[in-house]
């Protein structure tokens, strides 16, 4: 008589559903917050929407809550603050919104009472605003978020990370950081379309297309606004 077969009770998990998440520090997301705020506080007046002052206050007592309330290292016990930091990346998105709008509509005016150079200067700080502002929308929707990914129950990946492709890559199971978000940012904000990391849903394609289309309006206003002053 043959023995039974030895059942695994806790199968392998598939690398390309994302391994869990042990957990993130909050500091570089809160020092990419930080830099957003500052870029703002540098914007002419007539980029901001309402007082220039506003979204950087909001954004900064937010930012204070998650600090001071939340813990400094992101787990599974973290989850009742995440809509505190959903708040703050929606503040970012308004604001930086609102002010890519009024800059393109500036650039465009030839009688605008801000100075080319000075509207050039903005546009670059509203370039990096939306490159960090996006990075951190990528990391808060992917698998449900950077709290969710703690746990076995989240959600399906949204993007593909090259080392999920091949997981024998890294030593141990790897899982993306804040910082893997902010590259793939940087990168569909310079290629206008994925590079290394591929979207997976819906909504991530539809963030990244967004993005593209954002960064390569500010390039090609900026570039042309730059030709009038160099002539």
């Amino acid at each position: 008589m043959s023995e039974p077969a030895n059942i695994d009770p806790q199968p392998a998990v598939d690398p390309l559903w994302g391994y869990v998440s042990a957990g993130e520090s909050r500091w570089p997301s809160a020092i990419a917050v930080s830099a957003i705020m500052v870029l703002q506080v540098t914007l002419p007046d007539r980029l901001s929407l309402g007082p220039w002052w506003l979204a950087p206050l909001i954004e900064a007592l937010l930012l204070f809550a998650l600090v001071v309330v939340g813990p400094t290292h992101l787990n599974a016990e973290s989850r009742d603050l995440r809509i505190v930091a959903l708040a703050v990346l929606g503040v970012l998105i308004v604001s930086d919104g609102s002010s890519l709008g009024l800059l393109v509509h500036h650039l465009l005016q030839s009688n605008s009472n801000v100075s080319g150079r000075t509207l050039i200067y903005s546009a670059v700080a509203v370039w990096f605003t939306a490159l960090v502002a996006f990075g951190l929308w990528f990391w808060e929707i992917d698998r449900g978020g950077p709290i969710k990914r703690c746990t076995p129950e989240h959600d399906r990946p949204d993007f593909l990370f090259p080392q999920m492709q091949s997981p024998g890559a890294t030593v141990e199971p790897w899982t993306p950081r804040f910082t893997d978000y902010l590259y793939l940012s940087f990168t569909n904000s310079t290629a206008f379309s994925p590079t290394d990391t591929m979207p997976l849903t819906g909504r991530a394609k539809a963030l990244m297309a967004a993005q593209s289309l954002a960064s390569l309006t500010t390039i090609v206003v900026v570039g042309a606004r730059a030709v009038n002053i160099l002539n």
